[in-house]
């Protein structure tokens, strides 16, 4: 068996990064503006917008210090789903 026909019954899971971008947008809140929530986690402003409009994909460090900054799961901000915390 080829290695492509024993894995073809695999779904390949996709991440939706527009619903992250909203769920980090939710969490961020009103009362912090994206340059104060930018320097907490360690990235621009810049980046930080593209995060919230879904048009970047998120590196593994930067979902890990959302997640330990602000007491949130990974688990929910991949996927909505999980402890929210």
């Amino acid at each position: 068996m080829t290695p492509s026909r024993r894995f073809s019954g695999v779904k390949k899971a996709t991440v939706d990064w527009r619903a992250v971008g909203r769920r980090i947008r939710e969490l961020r809140g009103f009362n912090i503006t994206q340059e104060e929530f930018a320097r907490h986690i360690g990235v621009t402003q810049g980046y930080l917008s593209h995060i919230e409009r879904g048009e970047k994909e998120i590196g593994a460090e930067v979902l890990l210090r959302i997640s330990r900054e602000f007491g949130k799961s990974m688990e929910w901000l991949l996927t909505g789903e999980g402890q929210r915390q």
